[in-house]
Parts: structure tokens; sequence; C-alpha cells
């Protein structure tokens, strides 16, 4: 794929609003109980590869400031890349939200268990839950709106 301006800007887009949702609903964005009304943004890579890269550096500006350390700001933001690229190739639409769901409840509950000793799999329970929300009841929503727009897309 060739990087263009409008690929770029795009990706920085996303990740300005990855970053500034999650912040300014910080006391539900972090923690064993999260919905992180950003995440309803990893429906995109199904839009636009941008998104990738985007929700990415987007999820490493957030975990920089919620106070995770390190590991949040390494595992947490590998687990939202790996999630992106898996909905990128998701074939039907309503199988997109299913990775940063299924990646997030794993990795963010091993994060957590980690770093502050919570059960694990409550908290990977938890967490799945909230992405659930956030993905579903959200993400997909605005996958079917914006689909329209983007006829390469899913």
């Amino acid at each position: 794929m060739k990087t263009t301006a409008r690929y770029i800007a795009q990706a920085a887009i996303i990740a300005a609003i990855y970053a500034a949702v999650t912040i300014a609903f910080a006391p539900i964005s972090y923690g064993q109980v999260q919905v992180r009304i950003s995440e309803a943004l990893t429906v995109l890579p199904a839009l636009t590869p941008a998104a990738i890269p985007g929700l990415f550096i987007g999820c490493i500006l957030a975990n920089i400031y919620g106070g995770g350390g390190i590991i949040d700001i390494i595992f947490g933001s590998l687990a939202t890349l790996l999630a992106a690229f898996l909905s990128y190739k998701m074939p039907k639409k309503w199988m997109v939200p299913i990775p940063p769901i299924i990646i997030n409840g794993i990795v963010i509950g091993f994060v957590l268990n980690y770093l502050y000793g919570l059960p694990l799999f409550i908290t990977m329970g938890w967490v799945a839950l909230g992405e659930l929300i956030s993905c579903y009841a959200l993400g997909y929503p605005l996958l079917l709106a914006l689909s329209h727009h983007y006829p390469h897309g899913i």
C-alpha cells in the first residue's frame, strides 16, 4: 500500500480522537471495569487501513496518560494493534468488533492482573464485557453509518 497524505491524515485524526475520547472519559476508560468509549473506533479498520496505525498510536497516547506504566503502554497498545489488524481482515461487517473484544479481554486482563493483582479470569470477563458494549453498542452502528462513504471497505 502506498502511504499518501490522506492515509497519514486519517491515521492522525483517528489517533487524536481515540486518545482524546479515552482521556475525556478517564473514569470509565481505565481499570478492571472499563468501557472505553473510544473503542467504538476499533471498527474503522474495516473502512480504511489507516485506522490500524491510528488506533495503535491513539492507544499509546491514552495509555501514557492512564498511569498503568510501561507494561500497559506496550502490551495494551500492541493488543490494540493486533485487534485492529484482525478487524481489518474480517470478512463480514458483524464480525469486525470481535477481535478487540477477545484480544483486549485476554491481554488487558493479564496486564491488570500483573499490575494490580486483580483476579485474572474475572478481570478478563469485565474487560471483554466493556469491549462488547463499546464495540457492538457504539462501534457497530458507527460502522453501519459510515459504510456507504467507503465503497472499498466491507
